[in-house]
């Protein structure tokens, strides 16, 4: 009798231990849990500690209120153009109504996948493969809204929408690369001309400055060397007028200027006009009188060597200005 009343007793502990874990129910943050009795909706847990009535209350569904991430296996969309491209989506949604997603719809998943195909069909089927290609934003977009507005009613919140991948087909692809190559062909192509063009355009312009600073500094050059000469022939000449030499000083400068004619090393035979050998007639018959009159022959000799240094004067400046120029033209 006694151990009958234990093993009653026992029983009695072990049930009432259970009925206290069934009524006892601690739903985690970011998670609510649907509640039926005896079959119907009656409430809502939310995070914290919960108290159930045993065995009549019971947890239809636990629901995570977290964004969820969704990926979509590649579907095959038809674009206008008549190509077949497949499209990889990427969905993000969260349950805001646990209780409408629960009851409204036996998956909310696939009816979302389901959703997004039929979206993206139309959407993709109105724009060419060029477009869809470009155009990933707009596609997105269209199906967050569109998605958005369907799934509403389920207490389904979709967040965003990505398309991760378009792939049309192998022999469009081949196609592209081929024309995108020879895009970039032409492309190089062109800077290349242009790049040859310009180089022969600068080029050319160099060269006519070149030139024209060239001419320039000849032009120069050779007006300052005829001013220098003919400044050095007015020197000679006033030197000429001022001293009113004679026959006899005319004679002395040309006895001096014989060697200077006779230094050339091609000067192998002279020819003498007949006018030169009667000037050297001339010449020998006043010579014994420049001799007996030193002091004419000495004011003859001055004014020669005065004109002499005044004409090397202004052929050294001469000479400077033309060396200046040509360094200012040199490139």
């Amino acid at each position: 009798m006694g151990q009958f009343a234990l093993i009653i007793a026992g029983a009695i502990a072990l049930v009432l231990i259970i009925t206290l874990v069934k009524m006892v129910k601690i739903v985690p943050q970011q998670r609510n849990d649907v509640v039926e009795r005896l079959g119907k909706y009656n409430r809502t847990l939310t995070p914290g500690l919960n108290i159930l009535v045993p065995f009549i209350d019971q947890v239809r569904t636990k629901v995570d209120l977290r964004e969820q991430v969704q990926s979509f296996p590649p579907q095959p969309v038809i674009t206008s153009d008549n190509l077949v491209v497949s499209i990889d989506t990427v969905l993000y949604y969260k349950v805001v109504e646990p209780v409408r997603a629960t009851y409204e719809i036996a998956n909310f998943i696939q009816a979302i996948e389901q959703l997004t195909v039929t979206t993206l069909r139309n959407v993709i089927g109105s724009m060419d493969l060029e477009r869809s290609l470009t155009s990933r934003d707009v596609v997105n977009s269209q199906l967050a809204s569109v998605l958005d507005e369907n799934t509403g009613r389920w207490g389904i919140k979709v967040t965003r929408v990505e398309i991760k991948a378009i792939e049309p087909p192998p022999s469009i692809r081949d196609a592209m690369e081929k024309q995108m190559r020879a895009e970039r062909d032409r492309r190089a192509a062109i800077l290349n001309a242009e790049g040859v063009k310009q180089s022969q355009i600068l080029t050319a312009e160099g060269e006519k400055q070149a030139a024209v600073l060239r001419a320039d500094g000849d032009r120069q050059a050779r007006i300052l060397q005829a001013e220098g000469q003919a400044k050095a022939i007015k020197l000679v000449v006033d030197a000429i007028h001022v001293a009113e030499p004679d026959n006899k000083v005319m004679a002395w400068q040309y006895l001096q200027a014989l060697p200077q004619i006779a230094a050339g090393a091609s000067n192998k035979l002279w020819i003498i006009p007949a006018e030169v050998t009667k000037l050297l007639e001339g010449i020998s018959s006043r010579f014994g009188d420049l001799v007996e009159s030193p002091g004419a022959a000495e004011a003859a000799k001055t004014a020669g060597d005065e004109a002499e240094r005044e004409v090397a004067r202004m052929s050294a400046e001469a000479e400077a200005a033309v060396r200046q120029i040509e360094n200012d033209t040199r490139p």
